[in-house]
């Protein structure tokens, strides 16, 4: 006979089960018919495709403040492409500081080792939960890195770090961050976003802001390697302008286009950035005060100071999960996962694959506070079966 939990189903379902970390839950009161006025079955290099493009570049400037000389494309491949045409355009013209702390940053050093293989490369890591030391970061050099890691839950707190007389270059991949949080734009030269992040928007379309010293750069250097057409910003020498105008390296998806704009419109309606990096606050704050009631979970970021308020990440501490093999840990907490995916309470929980066995929650600002506070009911429900279910 197969052991029950003594914790009761909870009432209360959260109204949107959506809590996946990318794409990522559609702004609240989304619909098909706000995409009725989508520029479709004509030329995004049409007089009515191109506003599409540059209202959505002036909108997304104006929402997240960006200086009057900092430029904003949109570019091919979601934050991917953003971060690669940055990566091959851009380095070797000085030694580069690589920082990781999760999957994504361990992409780029990849990329920047195997594939663009620099002499000058320093890796410098730190395991999940953690951030590497900062201090130790050379921006006279060139920097990449993460702003905010989606598949660790763990974030820079400040860019106190970053020189401001600095001489390198620093590229920084904002995907899970911008929208969120406040992001220093004096101390960042190259920022990368994608639409499906915090905005909820649709895939494949990345969003690459450069600074003045990051033009200069593209202006004044040419990598020895070829570049892809989809990487290339210049042209004899100087910034193609117009791809910063909204005259995309590629044909994007207009209907994509118009979710997008409906997206910054909808975050302009509730107050602008600080009403959404106040949503995810909230967000975060839910959790936390769940998490120090609890027994059996804990964020997988160490610091307080650095846990992200978008991707939260959670490892399960209960002695007897610990005690398990890692294959049982994984099998165990993807199993939270399918009962309350079974129960249409949340999807796309579990942690990233290559992250420590856990779960992953999205905190962003189109998730409403309410159900998240929901979900930790259910949360507990889950894991108290899973344990029923082992005591039996």
């Amino acid at each position: 006979m197969v052991a029950t939990s003594h914790t009761p189903r909870p009432a209360v379902r959260p109204e949107n089960p959506h809590f996946s970390s990318g794409p990522c839950a559609k702004h609240p009161g989304w619909s098909l018919e706000n995409l009725q006025d989508a520029c479709l079955g004509r030329s995004h290099r049409s007089k009515a495709g191109k506003a599409k493009l540059s209202a959505a570049i002036t909108q997304s400037r104006d929402l997240l403040r960006l200086p009057e000389e900092y430029r904003l494309a949109i570019v091919p491949a979601s934050d991917t492409g953003a971060v690669e045409m940055a990566l091959w355009s851009l380095l070797g013209a000085r030694g580069v500081d690589m920082l990781a702390w999760e999957s994504f940053g361990s992409g780029w050093v990849s990329d920047v080792t195997k594939q663009l293989r620099l002499d000058d490369v320093r890796v410098i890591e730190a395991d999940y939960g953690g951030l590497p030391d900062l201090a130790s970061v050379d921006t006279d050099r060139d920097v990449v890195f993460t702003w905010n890691g989606t598949t660790s839950g763990v974030r820079v707190p400040d860019g106190d770090w970053i020189a401001d007389d600095r001489k390198g270059l620093t590229i920084c991949d904002a995907t899970s961050a911008a929208f969120a949080q406040e992001l220093p734009w004096h101390k960042l030269d190259v920022v990368t976003f994608s639409w499906q992040k915090v905005l909820g928007g649709e895939a494949a379309h990345g969003m690459l802001v450069l600074s003045p010293r990051a033009v200069e750069r593209l202006e004044n250097y040419t990598p020895p390697w070829p570049l892809p057409k989809l990487f290339r910003m210049t042209k004899a020498g100087k910034l193609t302008e117009d791809l910063f105008k909204g005259a995309t390296i590629n044909t994007p998806s207009m209907l994509a286009v118009e979710d997008y704009l409906s997206a910054l419109n909808w975050a302009e309606k509730i107050g602008g950035l600080p009403a959404l990096i106040g949503r995810a606050d909230a967000n975060l704050q839910v959790i936390a005060e769940w998490v120090a009631q609890s027994d059996w979970v804990d964020f997988l970021a160490a610091d307080p100071a650095t846990r992200s308020n978008t991707s939260i990440c959670l490892q399960i501490i209960d002695p007897w999960f610990t005690g398990l093999e890692e294959s049982e840990q994984a099998a165990t907490a993807k199993r939270i996962g399918a009962l309350l995916e079974a129960e249409d309470v949340a999807y796309d929980i579990d942690a990233y694959r290559d992250a420590p066995p856990g779960l992953r929650l999205w905190g962003g600002g189109t998730v409403e506070t309410k159900d998240l506070f929901a979900l930790t009911g259910w949360l507990d429900w889950a894991w108290a079966e899973i344990r029923a279910t082992a005591a039996g």
